[in-house]
């Protein structure tokens, strides 16, 4: 029983998931959208939301709380370009959105193991 037990470890170990979670989130952010089983997808989508959520904040703040806001993003991610295309160009566009930046979509079964597969994308307005 999985009783009073957070979150899901996806087969993994605690150092690979998050490898996997920080180079999923970056491949959706620089791409757009991304084609991946359901357990991962629901797995991501928080912290990619929370990662815009955080640098609409540090856009629209001043001084040290914009700096801020760019070095935990870039803890999140770890890489600087992408940081800066968060910043400049994902953020910007939800700046009148209140959340629900990312959208979940149903695609065909894997071929080989039937797994739920979904499309996770960024909600273009």
């Amino acid at each position: 029983m999985r009783h009073k037990i957070a979150g899901k470890r996806l087969g993994r170990n605690r150092g690979q998931r998050t490898a996997l979670r920080r180079t999923m989130i970056r491949q959706l952010f620089s791409n757009g959208r991304i084609e991946t089983t359901r357990a991962k997808a629901e797995h991501i989508r928080r912290p990619a939301e929370r990662l815009i959520t955080l640098a609409k904040r540090g856009n629209s703040a001043e001084g040290a709380a914009a700096v801020h806001a760019r070095r935990v993003a870039a803890a999140r991610l770890g890489d600087g370009k992408l940081v800066a295309k968060l910043f400049e160009e994902i953020a910007p566009r939800y700046e009148s959105r209140p959340g629900g930046y990312t959208r979940m979509v149903k695609a065909v079964p894997r071929q080989g193991d039937a797994a739920d597969m979904v499309i996770l994308e960024l909600v273009e307005e």
